[in-house]
């Protein structure tokens, strides 16, 4: 396998780069009138327009060349027939059998069939009426206590089918700030609050905490709850043993397994709560959605490859045209927490420093993540991205159709998408702002001083990526694309995408200061900012 940073394909992109270093997109488009369709593809409900990239023909070439160095195909079967890939983990990397939820061919596949039959169980009994609480009453709320992948995806996808939920109102609580929980519960009835406790080790600072408070809070309502623990609270772990010693009864613990990671968990039971809010047939629908786009990146040519081009034109920003950041603008209101996930799938997945072979990194990994929702973001940070002194590539996602059709909101929205990608592509020259002012009769002496504030450089990269509707196939497809995007980046940075120890030092560290913030332990081995910040409190 060719090294990044030192092969010869990575060299051959270098001096490519130097050879395009000042490549106009804006110029491309008038060189060639068919870029838009030799730059854009459609696979599994998603449509990717790239062609307001900073490539050309050859440019993706030598990037397909980078993408076969790396042996990006043999990898990815590896990952698809269950390979131990996470290295550092000894572990599979297998998502994917969660969605290809027809075939019980393996032992894997056999295990999730099960699992989604209980699944189906539970969620029909309580949308259904037939689950009741300790009083005897249906359950209307739902509680997901969770964080991280046990709480970013499930509450992305909640969010993102708003139009397809109906009686069963599901409320998210990560945060260990106790106004989380409090203000999530403060409202709601405890004879009808349904608890899921998600969390893959079952041990996690935060949701245990806030799994208590849900505890005492039921507790404490009723002398008969008392002894109906059993109907507010559901476990999803892959350690059901830690689960029933919290006081959970196994039948209502739904497992997951080690070869699932968090963040890659929503296609599990960890996505109960999605069931809950939609129904078992929409959760069924995001899986096969998924699964879609499985297939196609399993099978399409490199070339043709939804996922292996968004992860490659990615490496070219970020390697080779300099990106440190990367923003996510959905034009879509149902789609407002899907900034905040991509962070986590993106930043925690390749957020390395470190090469599969142990070596240090001697290249640029992920990006920064971030964004917001357009239009709102329009009139707060795209300000930056027109005029800024940083490149920042961005990812517009927009839907053809909207759930909510009135007058012409929709089409406004949709003309702001596009307008954004045009205008960061094009920018405005001086000739072009010299000539506005003239046309606004600006006298020349203040429009000689005006125009160096309103020309705007462009040539910043951008994909738009189009959905029909945001709807359960078309979500887990967009969702599925991303994860890919993900992994492609990673087998060609040489990284192991599937581990987060970075996570985990903050978690020691933490429980280590607790001791100390209630006085039961010496700090004089810390250092004095800890300390001072430690006797602020006690």
């Amino acid at each position: 396998m060719d090294k990044p940073g030192i092969s010869k394909t990575w060299q051959a992109l270098i001096n490519h780069h130097d050879k395009v270093s000042d490549l106009s997109i804006k110029e491309q488009f008038v060189n060639n009138p068919k870029r838009f369709s030799d730059f854009s593809l459609k696979a599994a409900g998603i449509f990717l327009d790239y062609s307001k990239n900073r490539v050309t023909q050859e440019t993706m070439q030598l990037l397909f060349d980078l993408a076969e160095a790396s042996k990006l195909s043999e990898y990815r079967e590896k990952m698809f027939r269950g390979d131990k890939i996470n290295i550092t983990e000894k572990r599979a990397v297998l998502h994917t059998v969660l969605r290809n939820i027809d075939d019980v061919s393996t032992p894997e596949g056999r295990l999730v069939k099960t699992e989604l039959e209980r699944i189906s169980k539970c969620v029909d009994d309580v949308r259904e009426g037939r689950w009741l609480g300790y009083s005897g009453k249906e359950i209307t709320d739902v509680v997901n206590i969770g964080i991280g992948g046990s709480d970013l995806g499930p509450a992305m996808v909640v969010r993102a089918l708003q139009p397809y939920t109906t009686h069963i109102k599901v409320h998210f609580v990560s945060n260990i700030d106790a106004t989380h929980i409090s203000e999530a519960i403060e409202h709601l009835n405890p004879e009808t609050t349904l608890f899921i406790i998600a969390s893959k080790t079952f041990t996690t600072q935060e949701t245990l905490t806030n799994a208590l408070a849900a505890k005492q809070w039921l507790l404490s309502q009723s002398q008969a709850a008392t002894n109906a623990i059993h109907q507010h609270f559901i476990g999803v772990t892959a350690k059901p043993e830690r689960a029933i010693e919290f006081g959970l009864h196994q039948d209502n613990v739904f497992p997951f397994w080690d070869w699932v990671g968090g963040r890659f968990s929503l296609w599990s039971a960890i996505g109960i709560s999605i069931a809950l809010a939609v129904g078992m047939e929409k959760f069924y629908e995001l899986l096969r959605g998924a699964h879609e786009m499985d297939e196609h990146f399993r099978s399409a040519p490199l070339n043709k490859n939804l996922p292996v081009i968004l992860g490659l034109i990615g490496i070219w920003n970020i390697d080779f045209l300099g990106a440190n950041t990367q923003a996510i603008i959905p034009y879509d209101q149902y789609l407002d927490l899907l900034p905040a996930y991509l962070q986590q799938l993106e930043m925690e997945s390749n957020g390395k420093r470190v090469c599969i072979d142990g070596s240090e990194v001697t290249y640029k990994t992920a990006p920064i993540i971030w964004g917001g929702i357009g239009t709102n973001s329009q009139h707060s940070f795209h300000q930056l991205l027109m005029q800024g002194t940083q490149m920042v590539p961005v990812d517009f996602i927009a839907s053809l159709h909207s759930h909510n059709p009135i007058g012409d909101h929709h089409l406004l929205l949709y003309a702001n998408c596009l307008a954004q990608s045009q205008a960061l592509m094009c920018g405005r020259s001086k000739d072009e702002v010299m000539q506005e002012l003239k046309m606004q009769q600006i006298p020349d002496e203040e429009a000689a001083e005006l125009v160096w504030h309103k020309i705007i450089p462009g040539n910043v990269p951008s994909n738009t990526i189009v959905l029909d509707k945001i709807d359960p196939a078309t979500l887990g497809a967009l969702i599925a694309l991303y994860e890919h995007k993900v992994f492609v980046q990673g087998v060609i940075w040489q990284i192991n995408s599937f581990d987060q120890w970075g996570v985990e030092l903050g978690k020691h560290m933490a429980t280590k200061l607790v001791p100390m913030l209630q006085d039961e332990r010496d700090i004089s081995d810390l250092d004095s900012s800890t300390q001072g910040l430690i006797n602020l409190f006690i």
